[in-house]
């Protein structure tokens, strides 16, 4: 069976997996995270993918873009790819792919998923122990978004924007946010959809979306189709 194009809709936010193969570790200190960060900057301004969130695992990286194009996010992924791959098999002595395959990725509703989707990404450092707060990871987006620092990889998306006027009022009430717990069904739903790499929103939303997309928006049904009856 032909493998399906990467999944597009056009203005529409997608989560971004890439995970290290094994799931041996991708950065060993401070020199690969920021190299890596370089390579996605300079690939993301090169091909018009814009990067609302991001974090930088030891063995996995998650990312909320939206691509300007269909070609946006594989162009942008595949130059940092080559590039960061070659340096990190020279630096550290090594052979062979660093990556598990392809990127996963997943198109979703933003009105319903794209905040949630943002802590998701930010909050993982605390979820998997590497520190206590989200604020003590370095290599992650959320620095940016409580207005500690001013992070030259992120766009700001207007769902972000809308959470209220003034920049510190913004980042106060994403501050608070980040504190309340996340719903574990958006989490799983969000985690599935983007392995599968089906659209996630509503019934409505989804029917848009497959009007709109480059492909197929969810699986084929399975088995024959059923034999439809003549009078």
């Amino acid at each position: 069976m032909a493998r399906l194009a990467r999944l597009y809709v056009p203005d529409q936010p997608q989560h971004v997996i890439l995970r290290g193969i094994g799931q041996q570790s991708a950065f060993l200190d401070d020199a690969d995270y920021a190299l890596f960060i370089d390579s996605l900057k300079t690939a993301a301004r090169d091909h018009h993918l814009s990067v609302h969130a991001y974090v930088l695992l030891p063995n996995c990286v998650h990312l909320l873009v939206t691509p300007r194009d269909e070609t946006s996010l594989p162009k942008t992924m595949q130059a940092v790819g080559r590039r960061y791959v070659a340096y990190f098999n020279r630096r550290h002595g090594r052979r062979g792919t660093l990556w598990e395959g392809r990127y996963r990725a997943t198109v979703f509703e933003g009105v319903q998923y794209f905040l949630a989707c943002s802590r998701l990404i930010e909050s993982s450092p605390v979820r998997q122990q590497l520190v206590a707060a989200p604020e003590q990871y370095r290599w992650s987006s959320y620095a940016h978004h409580i207005g500690l620092t001013l992070d030259p990889l992120v766009t700001d998306h207007p769902l972000y924007w809308a959470l209220a006027n003034t920049p510190f009022e913004r980042q106060r009430a994403y501050k608070e946010l980040c504190e309340q717990p996340l719903d574990q069904r958006t989490v799983d739903a969000l985690q599935q959809a983007t392995l599968k790499g089906w659209v996630l929103g509503s019934e409505t939303y989804r029917a848009w979306a497959a009007r709109e997309a480059n492909r197929r928006i969810s699986p084929l049904q399975r088995g024959r189709p059923r034999k439809v009856r003549l009078a």
